[in-house]
């Protein structure tokens, strides 16, 4: 087993051609990349032909699918209206992620809302247990839940967050955005030795086989002095932004760990994890 690389929805250069994502795991497989995460951050509204259309085009191209549910999830927000509505579009998100056959589902932690980072937390993980018992009810068992670890400082979700939410089932698999940690460290999570220090801290607390398949968003980042994340840049003309792919590439190729890596680059998406995968496969070739 190996890492896997492929894009968050679609580059610029596959919407200049196409216009519909129907097409795009085949395009995607023609690049030479292996997956692919169907987005529906902005809401859950495909429906069931087309999902269904979208999988059966991604087995035949041999690409692996998730899917990347709602932004404004928050699972630490206390209120039980707004956790049945975080119920609502996870599980929402799981219908079309099983329509599709994904096999995962990334989902954003949430905010601090004026509360300290343990009172988020405690909250964040009650509501994952209904969500997730939720999900059972309904069917989604087979599917696995990714929190994903976030790029603002007030947000809740920095790498120790988001592997004790994991800690709740073990279907659960890290979504580990080296982007957003490399921004709410205000660029301190980049390099080598920060690289192996976090894949350490995901094996220590989740063992090493589910250490090995984590999820992962990668792509450089724009960040404030007081906030963190701003947004997302690109691997070219992108003013040096972090964090560095290369040692993250070097430390996964070592331990011969299989994650998932989905390119969040901004508008190059593509091209750039095609880039991600081939300086892994050197890295790869290195050690032999």
């Amino acid at each position: 087993m190996s890492a896997i690389f492929g894009p968050a929805g679609n580059a610029e250069s596959f919407s200049a051609v196409h216009k519909s994502s129907l097409a795009a795991p085949r395009w995607i497989a023609d690049l030479g990349l292996d997956c692919y995460e169907y987005q529906c951050g902005k809401g859950v509204h495909v429906g069931e032909e087309t999902a269904r259309k979208v999988g059966e085009n991604a087995r035949a191209a041999g690409i692996s699918l998730s899917l990347h549910a709602p932004y404004f999830i928050n699972l630490a927000n206390p209120d039980r209206e707004a956790l049945e509505k975080t119920i609502g579009y996870i599980t929402g998100a799981c219908r079309v992620a099983d329509w599709m056959g994904a096999e995962r589902v990334v989902i954003h932690s949430g905010a601090l809302m004026k509360r300290t980072r343990r009172q988020a937390l405690d909250t964040a993980m009650a509501s994952l247990r209904e969500v997730l018992a939720a999900c059972d009810g309904q069917g989604f068992s087979h599917i696995a839940l990714c929190p994903e670890t976030m790029g603002k400082i007030n947000q809740l979700g920095d790498l120790d967050e988001v592997l004790a939410l994991c800690t709740l089932d073990g279907r659960l698999v890290p979504c580990i955005d080296f982007g957003h940690l490399y921004a709410r460290s205000l660029g301190a999570d980049d390099g080598a030795e920060a690289m192996d220090r976090m894949l350490d801290r995901v094996e220590e607390v989740l063992g090493r086989e589910r250490a090995a398949r984590f999820h992962s968003h990668f792509s450089h980042i724009e960040f404030t002095p007081n906030g963190g994340e701003k947004c997302h840049r690109t691997f070219g003309n992108d003013g040096g932004y972090g964090p560095d792919w290369a040692p993250l590439a070097a430390q996964v190729a070592r331990r011969g760990w299989s994650p998932t890596f989905i390119c969040e680059s901004a508008g190059t998406q593509a091209e750039d994890a095609l880039e991600m995968k081939r300086v892994y496969q050197s890295c790869l070739e290195g050690m032999t």
